[in-house]
């Protein structure tokens, strides 16, 4: 568990600066790493590294798979080191904007580049290691080739609008697929052996400079993925493989109407007769990725809202028990102590603290959501705090600390900031006051989005839940950390205790 005091920083792969349109595996990646290492901080915190899409506006909470990684986010410089692309092959790199990620742009370009890299492989390629990579990686990989060359050959329709015997996935008419589709389906393994060696060598690296990774672990899975349609079992869906419910949080303060995510639920029940079978795979694959994993929506693993499919708010759901102990006794035995982090955010009922206690679970504080009210006694205040938390200033679902000094926090929010600093704040100095104020915490680990501690505006935002487009794409500028910037941080991590 997280048990020493430390600071680390929140930062997606995809925001990373590059001159191919996106953040990627490559030396910018490293020189994050080394900057890390320089500011004295002990983690990076990232979203998850899923394939995202068009139709899904990019989110990485919303993946064909919860196994596979972003082939955007595969470098190409490092492709070329590996001599399956030719340094000609990377110097006309189209005018991308260095602020932000222009994915239509991106992904014909990468998915050129990989193509190439392919052919160049068939040529030439070390057949052994990438033969190993498939045997060992066979329980998701077989699937989710099959499921993306399959995707394409149907033009892209849901798999639920598939032929109906790959539909329903018959023996003979996979095989079939499987011969009619063999090139593309290796194709499909090789982009993925490519990217978990880059994500490897990096996480290598990171290792040996002091800095653990902290991954995502969204609870659900989207129903067009190759997670539901390889293992339709563990999912409530109807003979047909549409969904019967789906997820969602109930109305509360927020929303008079609740949220409806759509995604489809688990069948618990089928869950716990294959011993979590799906599950511990799943849990095993991410921790030889990760050396922490933040559960997101971590109450939906006590209890969750299931709505019927075809409602059209989250008003006329219900909560359902989830065989919880089980669950994470059977993880545990198998896996031992893992570093959790759950996320805890909203409205949380005293069963889901019990687990949290039970296992010994850090929670999460908010800063930004501190001041809201009146009230001394409130959670997400530095006073309030035990060790066992782990400190943000935001998430990615929230605006920045000066975008939300500047735009959302009221008169009197600014003030009972004020108050509590003991001082007066100007935007420009917003973040860094809440930073200090999360490393000076109690609280083992803090853990501030790049954003804050750049000290940016709400231009930087990564994500706004409620807007359906434009998010996910801001970019750090290669320019953008300068020395200063590293003492600073550096300073206030020995100050604090946390280096």
């Amino acid at each position: 568990m997280i048990q020493q005091r430390g600071s680390g920083i929140l930062l997606h792969v995809t925001s990373l600066p590059s001159p191919f349109g996106i953040g990627d595996l490559g030396p910018s990646a490293y020189r994050f790493a080394d900057f890390l290492a320089a500011s004295r901080q002990k983690y990076w915190q990232l979203l998850p590294l899923s394939p995202t899409g068009r139709l899904q506006g990019e989110s990485p909470y919303s993946s064909i798979s919860s196994f596979a990684l972003n082939p955007l986010i595969a470098s190409p410089e490092m492709l070329v080191d590996e001599g399956l692309l030719g340094r000609r092959d990377i110097e006309a790199i189209p005018d991308f904007n260095q602020t932000r990620v222009e994915f239509d742009k991106v992904r014909p370009y990468k998915h050129n580049l990989l193509e190439r890299a392919y052919r160049a492989f068939k040529s030439n390629g070390k057949w052994d290691e990438f033969n190993g990579f498939v045997s060992v990686n066979s329980h998701w990989l077989e699937d989710f080739a099959l499921f993306v060359a399959a995707k394409n050959h149907f033009g892209g329709l849901q798999w639920n609008q598939w032929a109906p015997e790959i539909r329903r996935r018959e023996p003979g008419a996979l095989n079939e697929f499987r011969d009619l589709l063999g090139e593309e389906i290796e194709k499909q393994k090789f982009i993925q052996f490519v990217l978990y060696k880059q994500w490897h060598a990096l996480r290598h690296y990171c290792n040996s400079r002091g800095i653990r990774i902290v991954g995502d672990l969204p609870i659900y899975v989207s129903f067009d993925s190759s997670d539901v349609w390889s293992s339709p079992e563990i999912f409530k869906l109807d003979n047909n493989g549409n969904p019967l419910f789906v997820a969602g949080v109930p109305p509360d303060y927020f929303s008079s109407t609740g949220q409806l995510w759509g995604n489809p639920v688990y069948d618990w029940e089928a869950c716990r007769s294959s011993g979590f079978a799906w599950w511990l795979r799943r849990i095993g694959h991410l921790i030889s990725l990760y050396d922490i994993l933040r559960i997101d929506h971590f109450r939906g693993l006590v209890a969750y809202w299931e709505v019927a499919a075809g409602e059209q708010t989250a008003i006329n759901g219900r909560w359902v028990d989830v065989p919880t102990y089980e669950f994470f006794d059977s993880i545990l035995s198998r896996y031992g102590n893992l570093s959790i982090i759950a996320e805890d955010l909203g409205v949380i009922t005293p069963d889901v603290r019990e687990v949290m206690q039970h296992y010994g679970f850090p929670g999460m504080k908010v800063l930004l959501f501190a001041f809201g009210e009146d009230n001394p006694d409130h959670p997400y205040l530095p006073h309030t705090y035990q060790p066992d938390c782990v400190v943000y200033t935001g998430t990615h679902d929230n605006n920045t600390a000066r975008g939300w000094f500047e735009e959302e926090a009221s008169i009197d929010d600014r003030k009972r900031l004020m108050r509590y600093l003991g001082h007066e704040v100007r935007p420009e100095t917003v973040s860094f006051e809440l930073i200090k104020l999360a490393m000076a915490s109690v609280a083992n680990t803090t853990i501030f989005p790049m954003q804050d501690v750049l000290g940016l505006g709400s231009e930087a935002r990564m994500n706004t839940p409620s807007r359906p487009d434009g998010n996910w794409q801001w970019r750090l500028k290669a320019d953008e950390i300068e020395d200063g910037i590293v003492n600073r941080l550096a300073s206030l991590t020995l100050t604090y205790g946390r280096a």
